[in-house]
């Protein structure tokens, strides 16, 4: 996909901020430091649209890249970081509930998961919500650049069976390697 002027449009906090354009939202949801904000910068071939650390727990509103307007990448706040105080987690929790039941324009929800890692419970909540809200999903498991690539395969289906998935599309990704892009794009633009 050509992307010409992706850019970050609003930083909300409640559903009154979120932008007005009826185009479709491809929403991003994950731990905190699973790598949303670095899937952003990958897919759209920019080193710094959306902030990247290493700390976990920096994206604390719903951040809306307006991707020449004609869709949304909306990267929720991580959820899962420990060292947020617990009124954070709760403000970071009804903001992402908020949006995903007021959200009139989510066309495809994208559950990022760390390959290395077996879901937590966290992830497990967050996966059991995306599947009541009966929306369009993917799981990717990121950080696919940490392990062998001789063992990705065995990595997605270990976690493809830990969620019982059995019908949704569950793919490798790697921003780090860049390499997978294609295929999630091609997902991706089913819901554009």
């Amino acid at each position: 996909m050509i992307i010409k002027n992706p850019r970050l449009e609003i930083s909300a906090v409640s559903k009154k901020q979120y932008p007005k354009q009826n185009i479709p939202e491809i929403v991003l949801v994950g731990k905190s430091n699973v790598g949303k904000s670095s899937f952003v910068n990958t897919m759209l071939e920019r080193k710094n649209l959306a902030r990247t650390s290493n700390t976990p727990g920096k994206t604390r509103q719903i951040n809306f890249y307006n991707i020449d307007d004609k869709f949304y990448f909306v990267d929720l706040p991580g959820y899962g970081y420990s060292k947020m105080s617990k009124e954070e987690q709760i403000t970071s929790g009804k903001y992402i509930e908020e949006y995903l039941e007021e959200g009139k324009n989510i066309s495809l929800i994208i559950l990022l998961l760390d390959i290395r890692h077996k879901p937590t419970e966290d992830d497990f909540l967050m996966y059991d919500y995306i599947l009541k809200t009966n929306l369009p999903f993917i799981v990717l498991t990121n950080k696919a650049d940490k392990i062998a690539i001789t063992k990705v395969d065995q990595e997605v289906q270990r976690i493809k069976e830990s969620l019982g998935i059995s019908y949704s599309t569950i793919l490798p990704f790697s921003s780090e390697r860049k390499i997978y892009i294609d295929e999630v794009w091609k997902k991706i633009e089913k819901f554009i």
